[in-house]
């Protein structure tokens, strides 16, 4: 399937690799259902590639596993392989046909029909808003610095939970003399007052997302919270990048790989060596890197193991590197577990 905002293109291909049929539907519940029917007249559909499983594909993926059809996440095409063979929304949807069929698309689609889906919610929630305070924040200190002096005096000092509660004591004297002309002064503490007042609003409902994060981390991963360095944000960014269904990852190796902490091979006539993955998850790896830079300030067994690779002669970076790998199977072993 090519996925799009308002409509999905299909092709369905036999197992031979013969197109049996390339077809239009509106991105909707009953589009959802026509397309698996018209698929289904023309034979029995066991697997299905899907472009954007966690966008524009997202529903129809969900649609299709819950009526017991595999799901594979399809790449976009190569711009090169574009530009050789052309670009047209049912070439894509055969290609990603094709790439089901051929084995390249190996990565099975997640249910997002669970727990872990409430809680992509609640960390997108609070993502938000923690960037939305932070420019708040910064344009609070932005304005001070081109405000008034007898202002900058008067806040001078003080520090951030003690500067926004003053800036929200400021009256908005506005309103009060619309027939008068406004100062500067007047309208610099107006912004000031109106910025505070959102820091606020933003505090209250980042406070409420962790909350409910907290809640979710302790009533879906008690065992993840009970590890060292692991707390409840952190549990959640596993659990999600794991999905509501983690037995579509085969081992913890293929986990390692999807945060971005598998060695990967390189090598160039006689010189061969390993460099660190930069692709994967980067929130997933984000959250193992905490998990080890507390362990090693808080963990005997941690720091026993980082003083034994010293002495070996490893760097800083690979023994990270190593134990990054470590929490991820650990991790990884510890949600399968818990996992209905």
């Amino acid at each position: 399937m090519d996925t799009h905002r308002d409509t999905h293109v299909a092709a369905v291909l036999s197992s031979l690799g013969a197109v049996l049929g390339t077809e239009e539907f509106p991105a909707t519940a009953a589009g959802y259902r026509a397309l698996l029917e018209w698929a289904g007249g023309l034979g029995t559909v066991r697997k299905a590639g899907v472009e954007g499983t966690g966008s524009f594909g997202a529903a129809l993926s969900r649609y299709l596993l819950s009526q017991g059809v595999e799901v594979f996440e399809v790449n976009r095409p190569d711009r090169t392989d574009r530009r050789l063979c052309g670009k047209s929304d049912p070439l894509d949807a055969q290609n990603a046909a094709r790439a089901v069929l051929s084995g390249r698309a190996r990565a099975r689609a997640k249910t997002g029909d669970g727990p872990v889906q409430i809680a992509r919610m609640y960390k997108l929630t609070k993502g938000s808003a923690v960037k939305a305070r932070t420019q708040a924040i910064n344009q609070i200190k932005a304005v001070l610095v081109t405000a008034d002096p007898a202002l900058r005096e008067e806040l001078a000092g003080l520090g951030n939970v003690e500067l926004f509660r003053a800036c929200a004591r400021f009256a908005d004297g506005s309103k009060d003399d619309e027939g008068d002309e406004e100062t500067v002064l007047q309208a610099t503490r107006t912004t000031l007052c109106l910025l505070a007042h959102r820091i606020e609003q933003l505090t209250e409902q980042i406070q409420d997302a962790e909350h409910r994060l907290t809640r979710l981390a302790e009533r879906h991963a008690p065992q993840l919270l009970a590890l060292v360095g692991i707390g409840p944000d952190t549990a959640v960014t596993a659990l999600i990048t794991m999905g509501d269904n983690p037995e579509r990852l085969g081992s913890d190796a293929s986990f390692a790989a999807l945060c971005g902490v598998s060695p990967v091979e390189h090598s160039s006539g006689a010189r061969q060596y390993r460099r660190l993955n930069r692709g994967g998850d980067r929130q997933a790896n984000a959250a193992l890197h905490r998990i080890v830079q507390t362990r090693l300030r808080c963990d005997p067994r941690t720091q026993e193991y980082y003083e034994r690779r010293i002495k070996q002669g490893k760097t800083r970076r690979e023994i990270v590197r190593c134990l990054k790998r470590y929490a991820a199977r650990e991790v990884f072993h510890l949600v399968k577990a818990i996992q209905p």
